[in-house]
């Protein structure tokens, strides 16, 4: 498969991969029929995803199932108005019609849009209606229910609710609405076709301040994430890849369906209820995961238990994304499985864009290096190329000459915004980091997050890899607060472990930690124990809030 749109796809070294890595894009490309029908059509019994939940239910999907039910799925769809253009919520959690409704709508030409559980009534209607959303899919889930009913009133685009796992009254049931329906679904032609840049799929970022974003990505977006999954995920072809991530975010798109499946792997689905470290352990461990991407705070929990008790031995590689890799979860996942994580960097808006690749060691806490479908540059406040060793914003160039695949293609129905992000020409993420001699990529923070005392630039990063190695942390975030000499100070918000209670003493012994670990003057001079962060729908610490608090 890969070979249809790779000229080549092995390198010897990462400068080959850097210099000679291209993608071929058809001008009709369709995830849809492209990658899954022509898999179900080559080898119909070759698996493409394996799904359990909490309550005993497994179900495994060939990729022969997926285009037959997507099938069934499009042509209801399509029976209820829905066509290339319509715009779709999902808010499936990690349920197997996600892959059957995602295919179906990508087959049909509309517009997908992911949700989150979380998502509350004011969120429904400002996304229906910024959107012109048509129909909702949505998992059987008492508050998700709850929610779109009452939004549905102000939401006047909104036509259209569809409940998986249930009949209510009000809604269409999934199941009884694809039965019975075809199995076969030509591919449209003519002006119901695709081109690769049509609009396939939208984001909604969730921004730590101001409304979400509309992230607007085209049909080619898939093929940008061959370079997540071969070369950084590493997955295997008719091997299980795992990656945590509810449907509602784009770490799914990046980690559980397009790459994957364009590189023949088999999705494992978990349908957690919850994260409960054992559980997840006892699942890798069951199923024999091969390749496994999660953000370093779940690797943080599953170290809190004995991993030793769980046979990993199936697992080859390990990615975390989501946030920045502190040290100390590198390096005790190391000791205890013998696997080196590998971080990788990148946004709603991207494909992966700097990585830990194949042909070098990945460094504890380094991003790694460049993408090759990125030039990317880091740029000082004037513009300016910075050298090794420097901090700047993190820059994507000439993305109006040669746009990378991959990456968005400006901001749904809101020009003004697309010019500001892309109108230069080159794309600055808001993101600053350095880079060493060795090619190697180091977070800082987003630019507002950089905190300046008494002439220092302090990034929030490096102080939580420091606390995080004290065992009395589980989480923490390093933002600013106002002082009248210094200017700002640092100032960390900590979750604490079990068994730790805060004190005056746990204070000071955190506060010399930091002084050990990392240059002395960028300890927390003020030390906030809270019961939980405040957090985005789409979990990253919301810092602009605490900001706002420390200057209350």
């Amino acid at each position: 498969m890969l070979d249809r749109f790779l000229p080549r796809i092995e390198f010897d070294s990462y400068e080959d991969f850097k210099e000679n890595y291209k993608v071929t894009v058809p001008e009709d490309f369709n995830f849809g029929f492209d990658i899954v029908d022509a898999w179900a059509e080559a080898e119909p019994e070759k698996k493409a995803l394996v799904w359990c939940d909490d309550h005993g239910h497994e179900e495994t999907f060939r990729f022969s199932d997926i285009s037959r039910l997507s099938n069934q799925t499009a042509n209801y769809f399509k029976s209820i108005g829905i066509k290339k253009g319509s715009v779709v919520l999902l808010v499936l959690r990690r349920r197997w019609e996600y892959w059957v409704c995602a295919t179906a709508l990508h087959k049909l030409g509309a517009v997908l849009i992911p949700g989150s559980l979380q998502l509350t009534k004011k969120d429904i209607v400002y996304r229906a209606n910024a959107a012109e959303i048509s129909a909702i899919v949505c998992v059987n889930d008492p508050f998700v229910i709850q929610q779109v009913e009452l939004a549905q009133p102000e939401a006047p685009s909104l036509e259209h609710k569809i409940l998986v796992g249930e009949t209510r009254e009000g809604w269409q049931n999934f199941a009884d609405a694809i039965s019975g329906q075809s199995e076969s679904f030509p591919r449209p032609t003519g002006a119901e076709a695709t081109r690769w840049d049509d609009t396939m799929l939208v984001y909604f970022t969730s921004g730590t301040t101001g409304m979400p974003k509309m992230v607007h990505h085209n049909f080619s977006y898939p093929l940008g994430h061959i370079v997540t999954a071969k070369y950084w995920h590493q997955v295997q072809e008719n091997k299980l890849h795992m990656s945590i991530s509810d449907s509602g975010w784009a770490k799914f798109g990046w980690g559980k369906i397009y790459g994957q499946w364009i590189c023949g792997a088999v999705i494992f689905a978990y349908d957690m209820d919850k994260f409960i470290p054992l559980k997840l352990l006892e699942k890798i461990s069951q199923y024999k995961v091969t390749t496994f991407c999660a953000p370093p705070t779940m690797f943080r929990f599953m170290l809190q238990e004995d991993v030793t008790k769980f046979d990993l031995s199936s697992i080859k590689h390990c990615c975390i994304a989501g946030e920045p890799l502190n040290p100390e979860v590198f390096k005790k996942w190391y000791e205890l499985t013998g696997i080196k994580l590998c971080e990788g960097f990148g946004q709603s808006e991207s494909s992966v864009m700097l990585a830990n690749f194949q042909w070098f060691d990945p460094i504890p806490g380094s991003m790694g290096k460049p993408s090759p479908l990125y030039n990317i540059q880091l740029r000082d406040a004037d513009g300016n190329i910075c050298e090794d060793g420097d901090e700047g914003s993190i820059v994507v160039m000439g993305v109006d000459k040669n746009p990378p695949v991959g990456l968005f293609t400006g901001y749904y129905r809101d020009e003004a915004l697309t010019e500001k992000a892309l109108g230069s020409g080159n794309y600055d993420l808001g993101d600053v980091a350095w880079r060493d001699s060795n090619g190697y990529y180091w977070f800082v923070g987003r630019n507002d997050d950089v905190i300046k005392c008494s002439g220092y630039r302090i990034g929030p990063f490096e102080v939580e890899s420091a606390l995080l190695e004290h065992p009395a942390v589980v989480e923490c975030a390093i933002t600013a607060a106002p002082d009248p000499v210094r200017g700002q100070v640092v100032k960390a918000t900590v979750v604490l472990a079990a068994g730790y209670s805060p004190s005056d003493e746990l204070v000071l012994e955190l506060q010399n930690h930091v002084k050990k670990v990392t240059a002395p003057y960028k300890y927390p001079r003020i030390v906030e124990f809270v019961d939980e962060l405040p957090k985005t729908l789409g979990g990253k610490i919301k810092r602009a809030e605490i900001r706002q608090k420390n200057h209350a």
